[in-house]
């Protein structure tokens, strides 16, 4: 009987979309944060990139936090009621909430979008240490001092790939960082956008 009762639950619960989705920057790339939230049962599930991070049912607390770890970063989403028998769903990445996590990582992270021989590419370069990731994968990079400032060097699919950093000059945008494959620049991608909401 309970069982039933579950799954009658569940059936009506059973959503096309995710509750809630977030696109959060980490060093090692984007990842997609997807939260389902069953308001008859109280069921929570997580994932991460396609992939379930856990899953409960008979949550009888249907607001409240769901606390979790991914690559090293404490994530909480929380969930609130709000008028009319409905929740809003907040995500907040190491005591930051989205929006703030997100504005301190593009101060920290470059990322670039690149085709290679019909191949996607997205790079990422951590400022801070100067790691370099591709499609999620820390590389080994070398790095050389020119003239006007440094370059950083390694390969994209076999073809060569360089970011160089240089002095803008001007101290409130401080160093340049621009990326070269196979000596064509690559324009990079924004983590947020100035008129984004989130």
């Amino acid at each position: 009987m309970a069982g039933m009762l579950l799954k009658s639950l569940h059936t009506l619960e059973a959503l096309d979309e995710p509750t809630a989705k977030w696109n959060v920057p980490l060093n090692d790339g984007n990842h997609v944060i997807e939260f389902e939230h069953g308001t008859a049962t109280g069921r929570r599930l997580v994932r991460i990139d396609g992939k379930e991070i856990f899953h409960r049912d008979w949550m009888f607390n249907l607001v409240g936090d769901e606390i979790f770890m991914f690559n090293g970063n404490k994530f909480v989403i929380r969930i609130d009621p709000i008028p009319g028998l409905k929740y809003s769903y907040t995500l907040w990445v190491n005591g930051k909430t989205y929006k703030h996590f997100v504005r301190s990582q593009s101060k920290i992270l470059e990322t670039w979008l690149a085709k290679v021989k019909n191949e996607e590419y997205r790079i990422v370069l951590d400022k801070q240490t100067q790691n370099v990731w591709v499609n999620r994968e820390q590389i080994e990079t070398e790095n050389e001092f020119t003239d006007d400032g440094a370059e950083i060097l390694f390969s994209v699919g076999d073809i060569p790939a360089t970011i160089r950093t240089y002095s803008s000059g001007q101290k409130d945008i401080g160093i340049i960082y621009s990326l070269y494959i196979d000596d064509i620049e690559i324009e990079k991608e924004a983590l947020l956008k100035e008129d984004e909401e989130i």
